[in-house]
């Protein structure tokens, strides 16, 4: 059986462009896969602490957490990569904030990529542990930056990077791009988006 994981972060709820077109890629890929399991991550709902000296204690002091607070916070990093070990599919729901990813999405990152259980350093360099997974980034932005403005998108690379860091590099990218040049061009990057979701959910079926 099939498990997929949404990883979302826009603050604008049902409202979001991004979660959106997540939740119609997640529709196309139960109708070929209806038993698929589904693990919801909100992180606007419920945004993960950023780090902190406990945060840091509890993941890479070798006498590992001492207090209650770091016992829970290791026990959220480990509930969070458990989730990414258990999914084949992960959809990444990415609102563009100031040209690049929100910061609960960012503290998702901070508190999966730990070395020894996500990636480790070798003699060649850090290798990504995260391997085998199928990743779908939603990026949505106010503004076009796949063509003339594609230097001000630090959200795409960024997580194209952080992903690969972390050993997933079978990436596709669906673009919701141009939804505060106004109500005509937020509806037009919907249908553009949903087609492209759609593309990319029947090349994961035919694989």
């Amino acid at each position: 059986m099939c498990t997929i994981l949404l990883v979302s972060s826009s603050p604008r709820g049902n409202a979001s462009y991004s979660k959106q077109i997540a939740e119609s890629v997640i529709s196309d890929l139960r109708k070929g896969q209806p038993n698929a399991k589904l693990i919801v991550r909100d992180l606007a709902q419920a945004p993960l602490p950023h780090i902190d000296d406990d945060f840091v204690t509890a993941t890479r002091s070798p006498d590992g957490p001492q207090t209650q607070r770091q016992r829970a916070i290791l026990a959220t990093s480990d509930a969070l990569i458990d989730e990414l070990f258990a999914a084949g599919i992960v959809i990444i729901a990415a609102p563009m904030i100031n040209f690049s990813v929100s910061s609960t999405l960012k503290s998702w990152f901070d508190y999966i990529a730990r070395a020894g259980r996500t990636f480790r350093y070798s003699e060649s360099g850090p290798q990504g542990l995260v391997t085998g997974k199928r990743v779908i980034i939603v990026s949505a932005s106010g503004g076009i930056y796949s063509g003339e403005q594609a230097a001000f998108d630090f959200q795409v690379p960024w997580l194209r990077n952080m992903l690969g860091f972390l050993g997933m590099t079978d990436v596709e990218v669906i673009r919701v791009e141009g939804t505060a040049l106004g109500p005509q061009s937020a509806e037009q990057a919907l249908v553009r988006a949903a087609a492209q979701a759609r593309e990319v959910v029947g090349t994961l079926a035919a694989a």
